[in-house]
């Protein structure tokens, strides 16, 4: 379904089509595309994986802006996805739209498959189609998995995939290169390693965990709490978004986007503790299947290629994101 379409005239700037342009990511790209005077198709299907009148939230203040279409729909629905590439006609298509978490993607396998692969696969063929100029594609760290070489690389085998979620980010990349080399749909893949700040998802350990803090209940910690993130604050990952949208040296590439700097999570509930100023209950859990105990990013390549370099450390952006929290009436996943 199409709603809230605006027809605007020539643009002064690139057209954009977002896929999940309403989530945590794809908002904070829309607001900046829009604000150097790109037009954005925002495309989302505001389904239920967490509050949709979050996502409703997170874009209510620049869907009146005349540079943006909002596209109400499933990726899944090649159909709604062909009209939407046919009627906006973009230059550069970014691809956000996905079923996230590695834990939910246990639970239901056969949807993570459908929406990441064969939603994945619809977006192609519209790129392909439509001769879209350049399809950056989100992926995600999680595709290491359990690997042992420290800090991970782009060319270190994906040999230890270990959940659902990872195993269709693979496959989303790895369409994504033959889309490139079949049919000349230029791509940049970006592994994404586990960004934070305003706006971020509510069942993300960060904001559940500031939430519950904040609220007096226990925090749920599964295993022994020393489990290593690579953390990196959202406008850090939309600077490296922004580059590879740009990037055209190469038709396809992948390429890790984090800070380069791991952070042990009795560190981070620590952090949010002296932010929020009240001391966390733990709830300690025996560690779940499809976790894995580190990740670090190696960002040579993002640095050499994209001229990425992150400015903010985790205590600066715990800082802005607790900020942001207290501003904000969080949605309750209790």
């Amino acid at each position: 379904m199409q709603s809230d379409v605006r027809n605007p005239q020539t643009p002064s700037g690139r057209r954009v089509l977002v896929t999940g342009g309403a989530g945590f990511i794809g908002s904070h790209l829309s607001e900046k595309l829009l604000s150097r005077g790109d037009f954005v198709a925002l495309v989302d299907d505001f389904n239920e994986f967490y509050d949709p009148r979050t996502k409703r939230e997170n874009c209510a203040h620049f869907l009146k802006n005349r540079h943006v279409q909002l596209w109400e729909g499933d990726i899944r629905d090649s159909e709604f996805i062909h009209n939407a590439f046919s009627s906006f006609q973009p230059d550069h298509a970014v691809h956000f739209a996905a079923r996230a978490g590695v834990r939910p993607s246990l639970q239901d396998p056969v949807l993570y498959q459908s929406t990441n692969v064969a939603g994945t696969l619809n977006v192609l063929e519209a790129c392909r189609a439509f001769a879209v100029k350049k399809l950056t594609f989100a992926s995600s760290s999680s595709v290491y998995g359990v690997n042992s070489k420290i800090p991970f690389a782009e060319r270190d085998l994906l040999s230890q995939v270990i959940s659902p979620y990872a195993a269709t980010k693979v496959a989303g990349e790895a369409f994504c290169q033959s889309y490139s080399h079949l049919y000349g749909v230029k791509t940049t893949c970006l592994r994404f390693f586990t960004v934070y700040g305003p706006r971020q998802r509510p069942d993300l350990a960060i904001h559940k965990f500031a939430r519950l803090i904040d609220s007096g209940r226990p925090i749920p910690v599964f295993g022994d709490g020393h489990t290593k993130r690579d953390y990196t604050y959202i406008d850090d990952i939309i600077a490296g978004v922004l580059s590879a949208m740009d990037y055209q040296d190469t038709p396809f590439e992948i390429i890790n986007l984090g800070d380069s700097n791991t952070v042990e999570l009795i560190y981070l509930i620590r952090l949010l503790e002296d932010a929020i100023g009240k001391k966390a209950t733990i709830d300690w859990l025996p560690e779940q299947p499809g976790d894995v105990p580190v990740t670090f990013a190696d960002i040579s390549k993002a640095r050499d290629l994209l001229g990425y370099s992150p400015k903010t450390m985790i205590e600066d952006g715990i800082g802005k994101f607790v900020e942001w929290f207290k501003a904000v009436s969080a949605p309750s996943l209790a």
